[in-house]
């Protein structure tokens, strides 16, 4: 997102629901995609990006599904909820999940649209099999494995 004043500004008065659909959109997700992970309906998901509060619950189950579909795209729940409660008819301002106050000057431009990749430990996976490969074949030449735990001719080839 650009830096420029203006572009923050627009940002700044998104709602709720153009916050959502636009940090859906930079991850490249689809509803459907969204819909089957998080078990809302497309429609329910529709409704949510496009403020129509009519055909979504209140209270309780709204706030849920926004922290769900918030921690889904990785964004700060709290500020979400805060966005809700300023949004939402029949929700109490400046309560947010736990009931604590919160300040109601949380705006779409104080959220972040990227967040940093999860790094998956696959180093560490392959160091521990090599490891095991390497105890293995020392165990089979040190004469350590019985002859019937070998089935193939080459390891028991190795142990001579």
């Amino acid at each position: 997102m650009n830096a420029d004043p203006n572009t923050l500004e627009e940002v700044g008065a998104m709602g709720l629901g153009r916050t959502l659909k636009e940090l859906r959109e930079a991850r490249r997700l689809r509803l459907q995609e969204v819909s089957a992970r998080l078990k809302f309906s497309v429609g329910q998901l529709e409704a949510l990006e496009n403020e129509d509060w009519s055909r979504l619950p209140a209270g309780m189950p709204l706030k849920g599904m926004v922290r769900n579909y918030g921690r889904f795209l990785e964004a700060d729940t709290d500020a979400l909820l805060v966005m809700l409660e300023s949004q939402a008819p029949g929700e109490q301002p400046g309560l947010g999940a736990e009931g604590l106050r919160r300040p109601a000057a949380v705006r779409a431009a104080d959220m972040p649209l990227h967040t940093e990749s999860v790094s998956r430990p696959w180093g560490w996976l392959v160091i521990i099999l090599l490891f095991l490969a390497v105890a293995v074949f020392y165990a089979i030449g040190r004469g350590w494995v019985p002859d019937s735990w070998l089935i193939f001719d080459w390891l028991k080839a190795l142990k001579t």
